[in-house]
C-alpha cells in the first residue's frame, strides 16, 4: 500500500528539526511520498532545498493569501521560478477572508497571477480558500473559461455546493484530518456522497490539524494513513482501495512528479 500526502510544510518550525525522522515515520505508515509546500517567494529556495534533498519529496512554488499584502507576483516570475525539476505545483494560493491578515484585491491578483502560470507551464493551482466561496468560484469560473488550467482545493472544508462545482470544473479535491474531527458532519457527507474516488487526493497539512487520534499534537506526513482510514471507512472502500486511488490521482494530476 503506498500513500501520498499532497500537502505537507516540512520547512516549517515544528517539522524542519527532523525531517529526516518525520519521512522515515512517513514511510513507515505507508506514505512514501510528500509535497512539502511553498507560502512565501522568500522561502521557496528552502522548501526546494528540501524536495531536492529527499528523493520521495517534491514541492510548490507559490503566495499564501495571508501573506500577499508582504508579496506581490506576476505569472512570468512564477514561470521562471517553478521550472525546476522538482517543482509540480503552484501555491498554495488563493483567498481566506476569516483572518483578514491581506487584502482582499491583493490576495485576487496574487491567486489569478498563478492561475496564469498555470496555464502557462501545465503545473496544477494548489488552492486555499476559507469564508471565500463565492469569489473562489468566481474567479475559478472567470478564469476556466479564458483557457483551462489544472487545479486542487487543499485541505477542503466548504460546503457540499462548493464541492460540486469545483467538480464540475475538473478540480481535484483534497481532504485532511478535519474530516475525523466530530464537528465535521457536513464535511464528512460532502466526502461521502459528493466527491468521487477518481478527483479525491488527502494530505496532513502539517504541522497543522492533526487528525484523530491524534489531536493535540504536531501533525506530521505519518498521520496521513489516519485520515486516510477515515475516509476509506466513510466511502465504504477498502483502505488499499482508497490508497490506491488517491495515489493515482495525485501522480494524475501532478504529472511532472515522477514515481521511483
Amino acid at each position: 500500500m503506498i500513500l501520498v500526502d499532497s500537502h505537507c510544510h516540512l520547512n516549517f518550525p515544528e517539522l524542519k528539526g527532523d525531517i529526516s525522522g518525520a519521512i522515515s515515520r512517513a514511510e513507515n505508515a505507508g506514505i512514501k511520498y510528500m509535497q512539502t509546500i511553498c507560502t512565501q517567494l522568500s522561502e521557496y529556495e528552502e522548501v526546494y532545498s528540501i524536495a531536492e534533498k529527499y528523493e520521495n519529496v517534491f514541492a510548490s512554488c507559490g503566495i499564501h493569501p495571508h501573506e500577499s499584502d508582504k508579496e506581490q507576483t506576476a505569472a512570468e516570475q512564477l514561470i521562471e521560478l517553478s521550472d525546476r525539476p522538482k517543482t509540480i505545483g503552484l501555491g498554495e494560493c488563493g483567498l481566506d477572508y476569516y483572518y483578514q491578515n491581506s487584502a482582499p484585491e491583493n490576495q485576487k491578483k496574487n491567486f489569478i497571477a498563478h492561475i496564469q502560470a498555470s496555464r502557462a507551464t501545465g503545473l496544477p493551482v494548489i488552492i486555499h480558500t476559507r469564508d471565500a466561496e463565492d469569489d473562489t468560484y468566481q474567479i475559478l469560473k472567470t478564469e476556466m473559461a479564458k483557457g483551462k488550467f489544472k487545479a486542487l482545493l487543499h485541505c477542503f472544508t466548504g460546503t457540499s455546493d462548493l464541492a460540486q462545482k469545483a467538480l464540475d470544473l475538473g478540480l481535484y479535491i483534497s481532504i485532511s484530518g478535519i474530516v475525523t474531527f466530530k464537528s465535521a458532519k457536513d464535511l464528512q457527507e460532502t466526502v461521502k456522497n459528493i466527491i468521487p474516488l477518481e478527483r479525491l487526493l488527502v494530505e496532513t497539512d502539517s504541522p497543522f490539524l492533526a487528525p484523530i487520534p491524534h489531536r493535540g499534537k504536531s501533525n506530521q506526513p505519518a498521520f496521513t494513513r489516519d485520515t486516510a482510514e477515515f475516509i476509506a471507512q466513510l466511502k465504504g472502500v477498502t483502505l488499499e482501495q482508497l490508497a490506491t486511488a488517491t495515489t493515482n490521482n495525485f501522480f494524475e494530476l501532478f504529472d511532472k512528479a515522477k514515481r521511483s
